[in-house]
């Protein structure tokens, strides 16, 4: 890759503020705020309010809501 055209792609901390869930992994982004991880070097930190450690789909709490009745009306409507 040339110098000075491309993002610095570095190791970088992000952390879910809403379950306290932090992972390790590699990005171009940046921040002035830091964290010493588990092996004892720091890492810039990201904060996200979503990961997979909060979302509904991911945690089993999603839930299909029937509203009025749509389900029972299709089957009404194509069990002829």
């Amino acid at each position: 890759m040339k110098d000075g055209v491309h993002p610095d792609y570095r190791a970088v901390v992000f952390q879910d503020v809403t379950s306290d869930f932090k992972f390790l992994t590699r990005s171009t982004l940046g921040s002035k705020e830091t964290v010493k991880w588990e092996d004892g070097n720091e890492y810039p930190l990201i904060k996200i309010e979503i990961s997979s450690a909060s979302h509904p789909f991911y945690t089993g709490q999603h839930k299909v809501m029937d509203t009025s009745g749509r389900i029972d009306k299709f089957k009404r409507r194509y069990t002829k």
